[in-house]
């Protein structure tokens, strides 16, 4: 029996919707498009160099071989290679970073809104972990890394990283987007400009008032 219209169209709209699901960063059109800094032009992502000014430069990054400053309050540094540190990246989705931990150094919980991550300890011992959506309950996935190990943090789920040795720790990871975003959360909820009226966090943390202007008060270190 042939599919009614309506089902037809609702069909065609699922696999439409699906497409544009899994592209989550643009997809070239052309061997490269090696983004313009400069440009004056605002799009969803960055306008083509000239490809005529392209060179051998745009598609190189160096100093991924350098540890980071983690002479910090959070004790970490993030290295990131994305498309502002690397030009050749527009339009392939795809990024990396590197993170060095002092001991016991953290990585906040953080999302990331649009990719994933997928990480690889190079050196020391991490725990990481990641926060399920409400539904089902906000469940905890955790897990202590040694060298070589890799672990997966769905894209904008809830996660963070610690070193749980008393030495140095390094991990790479690799990203699902140019431009993936980072939103610390303790950051975005307490550190705002200008700042979420205290009223709102007192319900939502169940503190005081008292405790919410100390927490809006604190500096917040943004360690990449």
């Amino acid at each position: 029996m042939a599919m009614s219209h309506d089902l037809q169209l609702f069909l065609g709209l699922l696999a439409l919707a699906s497409s544009l699901a899994i592209a989550t960063d643009p997809t070239q059109l052309q061997d490269f498009c090696v983004a313009d800094n400069t440009s004056n032009i605002f799009v969803n992502g960055f306008v083509c160099k000239d490809p005529n000014l392209v060179n051998e430069n745009d598609f190189l990054f160096k100093g991924l071989n350098q540890p980071g400053n983690t002479a910090n309050q959070l004790g970490s540094k993030v290295t990131p290679v994305f498309v502002t540190q690397l030009p050749g990246l527009n339009t392939l989705g795809i990024s990396l970073a590197r993170i060095d931990f002092a001991p016991y150094g953290l990585i906040p919980p953080h999302t990331h809104p649009r990719a994933s991550e997928i990480l690889m300890v190079i050196q020391g011992t991490l725990a990481v972990g990641f926060v399920a959506s409400n539904n089902p309950d906000n469940k905890l996935f955790t897990k202590v890394l040694n060298e070589g190990d890799v672990f997966v943090f769905p894209q904008g789920l809830i996660h963070f990283q610690l070193n749980i040795g008393n030495t140095n720790a390094v991990s790479i990871s690799g990203l699902s987007s140019q431009n993936p975003g980072v939103i610390t959360i303790a950051n975005a909820v307490f550190g705002s400009k200008p700042p979420i009226s205290p009223y709102i966090l007192e319900k939502a943390f169940q503190l005081d008032q008292k405790t919410v202007e100390i927490l809006q008060a604190k500096f917040w270190t943004n360690n990449s």
